[in-house]
C-alpha cells in the first residue's frame, strides 16, 4: 500500500461543508476502490506569505490517504488542476509527518545527575535561542535548546523559519551545523512550504 498527503489550498469563500464535499468528490478518483482516506485535518482560512492568484488567504485542509496503486493519480490531479475552486495543492509520499504544522521530536531523557548539576545556574527555558559567535568571529547562528527532531514537518513553519536568513534565503549547513541528511531534508522541506505559500520566496513579495 502507498500512503499519500495531500495539502489543498481552496478559495477563502468556501466553508467547511462544502469543502468536505469537494474532497468526497476528489478522494474516490485516488483511491480507485482499494484505498482508505486515514486522515482529514481543516486548518481552515490562513494567510498567504504572499498572493495566489490575486488572493492573498485561502482555507487549507491537509489529507492523508492509503492507496493499492498510484493508477488514478494523474486522473486525480488532471481534475485537480482543472477545479477553480482549488487554488493550489500539493501530493508527496507520507513519510510519517503528521497532518498539523508540528514536527515529530525524540523523546530525550536526563539523568538525575545532570538535573542536579544545573540546580542554581541560570537556565533557559526549553526552546529559546542563543546567539553563538562563529569560527573567528565570524556569522553568527542560533541554537535551538530542546529535543531533536525525528521527522521534519515541511508545514511546520515556526521550526523552518528557524533556518531561513531575514531575506528568507536558506541557511547553509556551515551555519546550521546540521548533519547533511537533515540539511538535506531542511532544503525540501523549505521548498514544499514555499510552494503552499507558508512561508515566503523572498524578503517581499510586493517589491
Amino acid at each position: 500500500m502507498r500512503h499519500y498527503e495531500i495539502v489543498y489550498i481552496f478559495d477563502p469563500n468556501l466553508d467547511e461543508d462544502t469543502v468536505n464535499q469537494r474532497l468526497s468528490s476528489l478522494h474516490p478518483l485516488l483511491l480507485d476502490g482499494d484505498g482508505e482516506v486515514e486522515a482529514i485535518d481543516h486548518w481552515g482560512i490562513r494567510q498567504f506569505a504572499y498572493p495566489i492568484k490575486d488572493r492573498n488567504s485561502g482555507y487549507y485542509a491537509v489529507s492523508q490517504v492509503k492507496v493499492g496503486s498510484a493508477v488514478g493519480l494523474p486522473e486525480f490531479e488532471r481534475l485537480l488542476g482543472l477545479d477553480e475552486t482549488v487554488l493550489r495543492y500539493l501530493v508527496v509520499v507520507n513519510q510519517g509527518e503528521p497532518t498539523t504544522q508540528e514536527s515529530v521530536l525524540e523523546e530525550v531523557f536526563h539523568r538525575a545527575t545532570e538535573v542536579d548539576d544545573v540546580e542554581g545556574k541560570d537556565q533557559q527555558e526549553v526552546g529559546a535561542t542563543q546567539e553563538v559567535v562563529g569560527p573567528r568571529g565570524s556569522a553568527r547562528r542560533r541554537q535551538m535548546d530542546g529535543p531533536p527532531v525525528a521527522i521534519l514537518n515541511y508545514k511546520d513553519v515556526d521550526r523552518l523559519s528557524q533556518f531561513i536568513t531575514e531575506q528568507a534565503k536558506i541557511l547553509p549547513k556551515r551555519t546550521t551545523k546540521v548533519s547533511a541528511s537533515f540539511q538535506r531534508r531542511l532544503g525540501q522541506a523549505i521548498k514544499r512550504a514555499r510552494f503552499l505559500a507558508l512561508i515566503p520566496y523572498v524578503s517581499n513579495h510586493e517589491a
